[in-house]
């Protein structure tokens, strides 16, 4: 009796096993249908200066129409927007047996470290909670910043004297950046020196202080004149244009007036002794 059982159980398996393939195949498409969160790309690769937008679709697949709270868990110091036809939103509302497309603006913290960092996203209704994962995958970039500690781009000069210009070098990417040589151009017969002249390293966010020392020569004409100050090495380059507004020494401007004093004294001398002939 129990192997005639097993014969007859044997002869059926085939069909047993056709109709749980088949159940287990549309339990998988409705259980893929109710999960109906969604991204076109779920990784995205940018620049901390860039923004990483992510294009995503949210589906409703119960009876009745629900409104989804949106989140995302950030890393410290990023910020997200979520925008549905074209509007900012913090939850939106999905129709039954419909879909509403859902994208995703986030910005890195400013001083992030390059790699890859996930980002959970959901979308919760009531008796329902939909996660999304995606990724930022942070690229290094290279960015300088030529500047002075006060922001201050001007300053004056008396002509033949020599002026000290503090100047403000920051990393404002985030990868290291060697070898900064600082130059100068400045107008003819000027000549300009930096303390440090090169700079070996400076680190993400951080900045370094050079001392430039600018000499004019003597006789300069008064009157305003742009220096402009250039950091840079093989990746990136910074300027600064400085203008410097030059003024005649008090010796010179007290020998011009004597000067115009004795040609109109000479003048004055020369009408009196001839102009009556």
């Amino acid at each position: 009796m129990l192997a005639k059982t097993f014969t007859q159980f044997s002869k059926l398996r085939p069909f047993f096993l056709s109709a749980f393939l088949l159940f287990s195949t549309a339990f998988a498409q409705q259980g893929s249908d109710a999960t109906g969160f969604t991204a076109r790309l779920m990784n995205i690769e940018a620049t901390a200066k860039e923004t990483f937008r992510y294009n995503t679709t949210l589906k409703n697949a119960g009876g009745e129409a629900k409104v989804y709270a949106l989140k995302a868990d950030l890393p410290e110091g990023w910020n997200v927007i979520f925008r549905t036809e074209g509007s900012q939103v913090a939850s939106v509302k999905v129709d039954a047996e419909k879909t509403r497309d859902i994208s995703l603006e986030i910005t890195a913290s400013p001083h992030v470290t390059p790699g890859n960092y996930k980002i959970p996203v959901t979308a919760s209704a009531p008796g329902e909670t939909f996660t999304l994962e995606l990724e930022a995958s942070v690229k290094g970039a290279y960015s300088l910043e030529l500047t002075t500690p006060t922001g201050r781009l001007s300053d004056d000069i008396t002509e033949g004297k020599s002026k000290l210009i503090k100047l403000t070098v920051k990393n404002t990417g985030s990868l290291p950046l060697d070898g900064i040589e600082l130059t100068a151009q400045s107008p003819s017969k000027w000549t300009a020196s930096f303390e440090p002249a090169k700079i070996d390293r400076v680190e993400p966010g951080e900045s370094q202080e050079v001392s430039a020392t600018l000499q004019v020569p003597d006789k300069t004409i008064a009157g305003d004149y742009i220096t402009t100050f250039t950091a840079k090495n093989n990746q990136v380059n910074a300027t600064a244009t400085f203008r410097m507004t030059v003024k005649t020494s008090l010796l010179s401007g007290w020998l011009g007036i004597m000067v115009i004093l004795a040609a109109l004294g000479i003048v004055y001398y020369l009408i009196r002794k001839y102009g009556r002939r």
